[in-house]
C-alpha cells in the first residue's frame, strides 16, 4: 500500500476555490460521500461561517447546505471530478483535503502504482498536478470502532458486497437508521483499516516463512 500527497491546481471553476479566493482563506474539507456526480463533505471555518452560508447558498453548484455547529457545514455540490478520480481508481482519502484559492492538497492511500498513475492521469484532465510525496504506508494494527463494526456487519448481511449487489447503500443505511453519507464514511474507514491489517499480516507471514540458507 502506498500513501501519496498530491497537489492539484484545478482549471475548472469551483465554488470552493472561489470561496477561498473571495475571502482570502484556506480551509479543510472532510469527505462524507460521493454519489450521482455529486460530493458531500464537511467544511470547517473558524471565522467565516456566516459568510460561508450566504456564499454557498447563492452558488448554483451547491445542492444542499446544512449547518452542523457554529463553525461547520455539511455541503453537497456538483463534483468537479477529483474525488471521482480517487474513488474510481480504488483510492482512499486518508486525511482532510486542504483547499486554497489556487490549489488542492489530497493525501491518498492506494494499493497499486497502476491505480495511482490512472488517478493522476484523470487529475490532469482537470488541472495541473504535482505529486509531492509517495511512500509505502505502514501503520500499527487498528481495531474497528463499534459503529464501524456494526456498519460492516450489516453491509455483509444485506449483501452489499455481493455482485451484483443484493442491497445498495440507501437500503443498508436505512436498515441502520443513518444517512447514506454517514454509512459510506463508516464503511470506507472500516475497509481501510481491515485492508491495511491484511496487508501487514501478509508481509509478516512472508517474512516469517522466509528462511535464510545456512552459511557453510
Amino acid at each position: 500500500m502506498f500513501q501519496a500527497t498530491i497537489h492539484l491546481h484545478q482549471h475548472k471553476d469551483c465554488v470552493l476555490s472561489e470561496f477561498a479566493e473571495t475571502f482570502d482563506v484556506s480551509f479543510d474539507t472532510t469527505i462524507e460521500g460521493l454519489h450521482d456526480h455529486r460530493v458531500t463533505f464537511v467544511i470547517e471555518l473558524e471565522h467565516r461561517a456566516v459568510e460561508a452560508a450566504d456564499f454557498f447558498t447563492a452558488s448554483e453548484q451547491v445542492n444542499h447546505l446544512e449547518q452542523l455547529d457554529e463553525e461547520s457545514y455539511l455541503v453537497t455540490k456538483d463534483s468537479c471530478g477529483a474525488y471521482e478520480a480517487v474513488d474510481l481508481n480504488n483510492g482512499i482519502l486518508r486525511r482532510r483535503s486542504v483547499i486554497t484559492a489556487d490549489r488542492r492538497e489530497y493525501t491518498i492511500l492506494c494499493f497499486r502504482r497502476e491505480d495511482l498513475r490512472a488517478m493522476i492521469d484523470e487529475f490532469r484532465q482537470i488541472g495541473d498536478v504535482a505529486l509531492e510525496k509517495l511512500s509505502k504506508f505502514h501503520r500499527s494494527t487498528d481495531t474497528l470502532t463499534d459503529r464501524q463494526f456494526e456498519v460492516l456487519e450489516c453491509a455483509l448481511e444485506e449483501g452489499y458486497f455481493e455482485w451484483p449487489r443484493d442491497a445498495d447503500s440507501e437500503t443498508v443505511s436505512g436498515k441502520l437508521g443513518i444517512s447514506r453519507a454517514t454509512f459510506l464514511e463508516h464503511l470506507r474507514k472500516a475497509q481501510s483499516k481491515l485492508l491495511t491489517e491484511a496487508l501487514e499480516r501478509h508481509d509478516r507471514t512472508n517474512q516469517a516463512g522466509h528462511i535464510e540458507p545456512r552459511s557453510r
